[in-house]
C-alpha cells in the first residue's frame, strides 16, 4: 500500500577544497510497505533512518526515484497533502507551542471540540486527562511528557500510515513496554501500517518485520532473529585493526 521506488536523497556538501559535491544520505532504496503491519527501521547512527521516514512524510523531497501511496504517485505531494491521505509523522524532538494547551493541539490534531470526545482519546492512549489536558505545551514539559503529547495528537488523527522517529528518545524506562503495547493495539485495532524508527530491542521485538539501513541502503529486511548476526557487527568499530597495539582501542558505535 506504499511503494518505494528507487529512492534517493542527497545533500549538498561542500569538500575541503571548496568544491560543491554530492552527500548521498539515501541511496536507491525500494520497498513495500504493506497494510496494517508493524515495521521497525534500525542501524547505526547516520546511516539514514530518519531521512528516510521524513522522506516517506514528505519533510525531505527524494532527489530522485518515486512513492506510491494507495495507488497513486505522492512523489511530489507536499506534507499537507500527505497528511489529508493518512500519513502521520512523530518527531524525535517534538515541536513545542508556547501558550497552546494540550487540550488545543488534540482538539486540532483530532478534529474533535467535544470534551468527552477527548478524553476517550486520552484513556485509549493511557493518558491522564486530569493531569494532562490543561498543560501547556511550552518549554516547561519534560521529555517524557511532550512524547507522551505528540503520541496521542498522533493516534488521535486514526492514520493509515503512523510513522514514529525515535519514540522511546526521552522518556523513562518503564514507559516503553506501555509504548510498544500502544502502538501494536492501534496496529492490529485500526489495522494502521506503522513504522517505528528506534535502536531499541523492544520496537526491534515488536516488528513484524525488521528494516536494517547501513550506509543509505537496505542492508536487511526480514524478521530479527535473521537480523542477530549483521546487528552485533555494527556495534564494533571498522577500525579495530588499525587502532590495534599501543592505543588498544575498542569503540562502541
Amino acid at each position: 500500500m506504499l511503494e518505494l521506488r528507487d529512492v534517493s536523497f542527497a545533500v549538498s556538501d561542500i569538500t575541503s577544497d571548496g568544491a560543491d559535491a554530492k552527500k548521498t544520505i539515501v541511496d536507491g532504496i525500494s520497498y513495500i510497505f504493506e497494510t496494517g503491519k508493524f515495521y521497525t527501521i534500525t542501524g547505526p547512527n547516520g546511516s539514514g533512518k530518519t531521512t528516510l521516514a521524513k522522506i516517506i512524510m514528505g519533510i525531505n523531497q527524494v532527489t530522485s526515484g518515486s512513492i506510491i501511496f494507495e495507488g497513486k504517485d505522492i512523489t511530489n505531494a507536499t506534507i499537507t497533502d500527505r497528511a489529508r491521505y493518512g500519513i502521520a509523522y512523530g518527531f524525535q524532538h517534538p515541536a513545542r507551542f508556547k501558550g497552546i494547551t494540550f487540550r488545543d493541539l488534540l482538539s486540532i490534531a483530532s478534529g474533535k471540540d467535544d470534551e468527552d470526545e477527548l478524553v476517550k482519546i486520552l484513556v485509549r492512549c493511557g493518558i491522564c486527562p486530569v493531569e494532562f489536558m490543561g498543560k501547556v505545551v511550552d518549554s516547561n514539559l519534560s521529555g517524557g511528557e511532550i512524547k507522551k503529547i505528540e503520541l496521542a495528537t498522533t493516534i488521535a488523527r486514526n492514520p493509515v500510515v503512523a510513522i514514529y522517529d525515535e519514540p522511546d528518545t526521552g522518556i523513562d524506562l518503564w514507559t516503553i513496554d506501555p509504548m510498544v503495547r500502544l502502538l501494536k493495539r492501534e496496529q492490529k485495532e485500526l489495522n494502521t501500517t506503522t513504522i517505528v524508527v528506534s535502536h531499541n530491542k523492544a520496537f526491534l521485538n515488536a516488528a513484524d518485520a525488521l528494516i536494517l539501513i547501513k550506509d543509505g541502503k537496505i542492508a536487511y529486511s526480514g524478521e530479527l532473529e535473521g537480523a542477530k548476526s549483521i546487528l552485533g557487527d555494527l556495534t564494533e568499530c571498522d577500525y579495530n585493526e588499525i587502532c590495534e597495539g599501543e592505543l588498544d582501542a575498542s569503540w562502541i558505535r
